[in-house]
């Protein structure tokens, strides 16, 4: 797949996902995190199975299999991806949707600080800068002070160092085995299986109550899983993490935007100076070093 169009691939997934906020901030209204995110997984994988299952058979025709190790990973990134998506889903119930779309584009900075920790790759020296930034944002973002910074934007700001382990692990065994649908699909259920057992233990799920939110599982399920994630997972096999991860936060704006639209979200202008510094400083994250990469391409061939 040629880069530009697995941009563009990325662009579709992240306002698909911008916009999944808005569903996933009224589904809170009629069940519980664990309960909306068991059906929408569930829902998701079973959609996209038959395609990831055509996937898989058309590789195995070469001889392919997933040894036990990539089973083992695959098992991983689910648990991650559930990690992610119940503390996103828990922490939009006591905080806004715009809050939720840009606290959750802060993976963007902890993508290269994991890469760090885990596979000692130095981050470039832009990211001492760009967290500081993204921490002076969440400050003017709650009004200019903790006071309005509740739990659920501290849940909102765990959940982003999953999405950013989730970026990272994705990237990797997509990459690794071929398989962007297959992994999505297998990790889609197996995220769906344990959310739902967690939620008999938790919560008190009932029909009716997901019945109350169709709607919003719908949308979450099919468009927002099934499709995005996929995408996602298509997309990042041509373009590199960091990138990736960049093009994806942009899922902050269209949140903002659906906040805005449909539930009538506005923030205090101190507020709308922080978005715009997380914002800021994430794309100076991204932007710095691929313009280095770029002169130092361009010097090296002159």
């Amino acid at each position: 797949m040629p880069r530009p169009v697995a941009v563009l691939t990325l662009l579709l997934c992240t306002t698909l996902w911008g916009f999944a906020f808005v569903a996933q901030k009224s589904a809170m209204d009629s069940m519980g995190p664990l309960s909306f995110a068991s059906v929408r997984y569930l829902l998701g994988g079973l959609v996209v199975l038959p395609l990831a299952l055509w996937e898989y058979r058309r590789k195995a025709v070469t001889g392919f299999r997933l040894t036990r190790r990539q089973w083992h990973f695959i098992g991983a990134l689910s648990i991650v991806f559930l990690g992610g998506s119940w503390l996103q889903q828990a922490g939009l119930a006591t905080t806004t949707v715009t809050n939720g779309g840009f606290l959750t584009s802060l993976y963007v900075l902890f993508v290269p600080l994991i890469a760090f920790l885990v596979v000692r790759v130095r981050p470039h020296p832009v990211i001492y800068l760009g967290v500081p930034l993204a921490l002076v944002g969440i400050y003017y973002l709650n009004g200019g002070g903790l006071d309005q910074f509740n739990s659920g934007d501290v849940l909102i700001i765990m959940s982003a160092v999953f999405w950013a382990l989730h970026v990272l692990m994705l990237s990797h065994i997509a990459r690794e085995t071929g398989l962007p649908i297959f992994v999505s699909g297998v990790s889609f259920l197996i995220a769906g299986t344990l959310a739902l057992g967690f939620a008999f233990g938790l919560e008190t799920p009932s029909l009716e109550g997901i019945s109350a939110g169709w709607v919003e599982i719908l949308y979450a399920g099919v468009l927002s899983t099934a499709v995005a994630f996929t995408l996602q997972a298509v997309g990042q096999q041509y373009v590199p993490p960091a990138n990736a991860a960049i093009i994806l936060s942009a899922e902050s704006l269209f949140a903002a935007l659906g906040g805005a639209v449909v539930l009538g979200e506005r923030l205090p202008l101190i507020g709308y100076a922080g978005a715009t510094l997380i914002f800021f400083a994430i794309l100076l994250v991204e932007v710095v070093p691929a313009l280095q990469q770029r002169r130092q391409a361009a010097a090296a061939l002159s």
